[in-house]
């Protein structure tokens, strides 16, 4: 079953304890963001103390209500532009609550190789995220299997990752 507009916001609004990502590409084009990573580019640079917008302000709520939102990020070094460009994000996104992890593959085995994005809600539902070579999404479809195996991808991405914060001491970024 392919996900959008409506029935796409509502995995969102109506979880319950968790919604969980898993994010394995270099780079995601969307267009909603090209400008921003065009200023990006030229210098310009949120202050991640005040930074605040209505993905931050829904962060806080959803931990004012007790559930959350984290994800992992696969990466390898050197940082892509637009990881760099993501990872200023971040930061304010972690303070408002969301649980980021990066799990660097540069210099070891992939242990979550050829797993393609996804989102989990509540540890039983999966939305499979697809995307073209060059990052483009294409679509999302409900995953209609057992979730076991990506409960699984879960617990290994928790695992072989760090938190955040931790990941970008020492790094320019």
């Amino acid at each position: 079953m392919l996900l959008d507009g409506e029935a796409w916001q509502a995995k969102f609004r109506d979880f319950q304890s968790e919604a969980w990502r898993l994010e394995t590409l270099p780079e995601y084009r969307v267009p909603q963001e090209e400008e921003e990573i065009r200023a990006f580019l030229a210098g310009d640079r949120i202050d991640p103390h005040t930074h605040s917008n209505s993905y931050t302000e829904d962060l806080k709520r959803v931990r004012r209500e007790g559930r959350s939102k984290g994800r992992v990020h696969i990466v390898t070094r050197p940082l892509t532009i637009y990881l760099r460009y993501e990872f200023m994000y971040y930061r304010p996104h972690v303070w408002a609550g969301e649980d980021i992890r990066i799990m660097d593959v540069t210099d070891r085995e992939n242990p979550l190789a050829g797993v393609q994005d996804f989102w989990m809600f509540d540890k039983k539902e999966v939305v499979l995220m697809n995307y073209e070579d060059d990052g483009t999404q294409i679509g999302r479809e409900l995953y209609e299997g057992d979730v076991a195996r990506y409960l699984g991808y879960q617990r290994i991405a928790l695992t072989a990752s760090v938190p955040f914060e931790e990941y970008v001491k020492g790094l320019d970024v």
